[in-house]
Formats: structure tokens, sequence, C-alpha cells
């Protein structure tokens, strides 16, 4: 769970008056003595020891400058050095203030909250990548011509990728201003700014992950079936349940009730942060029934500690010579399956791809999920699978 930062504001730290300890996170406390005076303090751990430091007394430091010296303290323990020690240099000052010392710490900070585990590589690698050039300058330096040198390269011959950079120089740049490291207004932001310099991305194609066809799936899994190794099973797994790779890798046992015939994923390992129950037909249970027992793991990687590579899957595809398809793919195959061949209701094909049905109002009072009604459109599907019947030509 994400740490909660910034929890004090300036009107709730004005009016404290009784005595105690107030936090606004990461190590920040406002301090109210039995006179009623207040102070900044920093607590810490350093070297296996409970420390503290005074950031000053309030009014005369603020809870924007609070924050800055909190930033500056915290880039510090990092480094391994011990905040109450260190001599107020100039020099190492503007190094913790510079871009990449508070893209880092933004990062630090919210990567915890972060479900997707790519999203812990890609923040950091894009932003040394094509943000290298404000990398060492210091937040409040940085100007709107710095931002528009970095995307206009890239604007239209990456779009996807320059968008996600500007958005994350935006946000490392208004964490800076909320830190009291600059002030003034954001030279990343979009609009009244830089849609003025960049202009409109010309748009293509929706690309669609490559999938394949229903039709050639039940000689597919014949073909599956014969493979050895934990990347087969997991991957027959996934296409009889139509589930994603992450949830089917990170899949404990746990999570299913075999004589119930369901598989609850909890919400924390789903995309839409919702809990997801799947029926599961026989052959599915059947699946599970061989699979060696583990202590957690369906399909654990080499050290029985960590699931199986989220590329094990893929790298089967390859190996079996089939390399016009992603993973991600045979859950379009069955959408496919359920909207050409079944007379199955459009939302009840939705639910068992676990995207949400119908608008905000709808799903407020839905309260069901369906599970029976999609348990016969997963048996159907699994009874498809395993036919043998391939209306390929």
């Amino acid at each position: 769970m994400a740490r909660k930062t910034n929890i004090l504001t300036v009107a709730k730290v004005k009016s404290l008056t009784k005595p105690g300890l107030y936090p606004d996170g990461d190590r920040l406390y406002l301090e109210i003595s039995k006179t009623g005076t207040k102070r900044w303090t920093y607590i810490f751990t350093f070297e296996g020891r409970r420390r503290q430091k005074g950031f000053g007394p309030y009014p005369e430091v603020s809870l924007q400058q609070a924050r800055a010296k909190r930033h500056e303290a915290n880039a510090m323990v990092r480094r391994g050095i011990n905040p109450i020690l260190a001599k107020p240099i100039v020099t190492a000052q503007n190094e913790l203030n510079t871009f990449g010392a508070v893209a880092l710490d933004y990062i630090a900070n919210r990567e915890a909250g972060w479900k997707n585990p790519k999203h812990r590589q890609q923040w950091p690698n894009t932003l040394r990548t094509y943000a290298k050039t404000i990398w060492n300058t210091p937040v409040d330096q940085i100007e709107v011509s710095d931002v528009q040198k970095i995307l206009k390269p890239i604007w239209h011959t990456k779009p996807e990728t320059a968008k996600r950079v500007r958005g994350r120089i935006e946000r490392v740049l208004g964490a800076a201003t909320v830190l009291g490291l600059r002030t003034g207004h954001n030279p990343a932001t979009w609009r009244g700014n830089l849609e003025h310099l960049l202009g409109k991305q010309r748009k293509g194609p929706k690309r669609h992950q490559p999938a394949m066809s229903y039709a050639t799936l039940p000689k597919f899994l014949t073909d599956l079936q014969g493979q050895a190794g934990v990347a087969a099973r997991a991957l027959e797994l996934l296409i009889h349940t139509a589930t994603r790779t992450s949830e089917v890798l990170n899949a404990t046992w746990s999570e299913f009730d075999i004589e119930g015939r369901v598989w609850t994923i909890p919400a924390e390992r789903m995309k839409a942060g919702k809990e997801h129950r799947i029926p599961l037909a026989q052959p599915v249970i059947g699946l599970l029934e061989a699979l060696p027992s583990h202590e957690t793991y369906l399909f654990p990687g080499q050290s029985n500690k960590k699931p199986l590579s989220n590329m094990a899957m893929l790298m089967l595809l390859r190996r079996m010579e089939i390399s016009d398809v992603t993973v991600h793919g045979f859950r379009s195959s069955f959408r496919d399956w359920c909207g050409e061949c079944t007379e199955v209701p459009r939302e009840i094909a939705e639910m068992a791809l676990a995207h949400e049905v119908g608008n905000e109002v709808e799903r407020a009072y839905r309260r069901g999920d369906a599970l029976e009604k999609r348990r016969k459109l997963m048996e159907l599907w699994s009874d498809y699978l395993i036919s043998q019947k391939s209306t390929a030509a």
C-alpha cells in the first residue's frame, strides 16, 4: 500500500492547538508543545535506530518549506547520509533539488501502489532516456522550451511514448511545486501551453493484440497439451478461462475452490481493482488436479518462491513456431467466438473478460456477477476447445 503524504493543509496547521504530533506523511510531523508552540520535526530510522531532526518553528518555516526539507532529508537517507550530521552545503542542496532527484523521490513514494510491475521500470527508464537533458537541472530552472526540446523529436514519430513522457514530467514538476522547490506555471502542462507548440498528433489505426483465430484453437490446444513444462499448463489455464497473463502467473492455490468449481481473483490482482470470480469447467478442474502440489503458486518459477516469468508463455509460443500471435490475444479469440458462435448476451461475454459493463449508474445498482450464466458460457467454451473440430481450411 502506498504511503500517504501531504496530509496536512495550511489551514489545518494554522488551526491546530492541542499538544501532540500531527503527521504530514513520509516522516514529517508538526509538533505542538504543552505551551502551544509549533515546530516541524522529521522522524526517521538510520542504521537501525530511531532518529529525530528539527526543521524549525512554525510559522517561520511554512508547510511548503518543511516539505522541501523533508524531500532533501529523504534523499540523504537514501544515499546513506545522516541528515542530522549533514553539513548544509549549497552544492549538495542543489543536487537534491534536480529533476532527477525529485523524479526518483516521486517514484519511490508511489511505486508501492502501482499494480503493474512494468510501471516501476518504465517510469525511471523513460525519464532517464528522454528527459536526460534536464535530469541534472534544478527543478526551479526548467522552462517550457526545455520540455519542448525533449518532446518535439518524438511527438509524431513515437506519439504514445511522447504523451507518457510529457505526463510524467508534468507530475514530477507538480510534485516539486508542492514541495516548495519551484513556483509558478508548470512548463509541462498541455492545455494552454504545449498544445500551442507541439500541435495535435496524427492518429493511426487502432492496434489490436495479434490473436489466433478461434477456428484453429482446438487443433492448437491439442498441440499444446503435447508440450511438457509449467508454461504449457499455464497457457492452457489462460485459454480456458480467458484471463490475463498476470492473473494466471500470480495465481495461488488459496484462490481456488475445487469443490465449488470457482477461481476467485482478489481485487488487488485485477486490472479494474474489483474481485473477479471465474467459473471452472470440468476440463479446467482436471487440469488443476493434475498439477504438482506447491506451497503457494500454481506455476512457480525456479525458486518456488516467485511465480513463473511473465515471458514464459510467449517464449513457449515461439518455440512452437507461432510468431504471429500474443498471449493476450487469446482473450480476443474467446470474444470473437462468443460473438460469432453463441447467442450469449454481450454483457455476459464482457463480464467473463472482467470488463466493466454499462455506465457508472448501472454498475452502482448491479450487485451480482452473473456467475451461473457465465458458468454455462465457460463450459461451452471449454467443450469447444477440446472438440478437436477445427473449421480452418
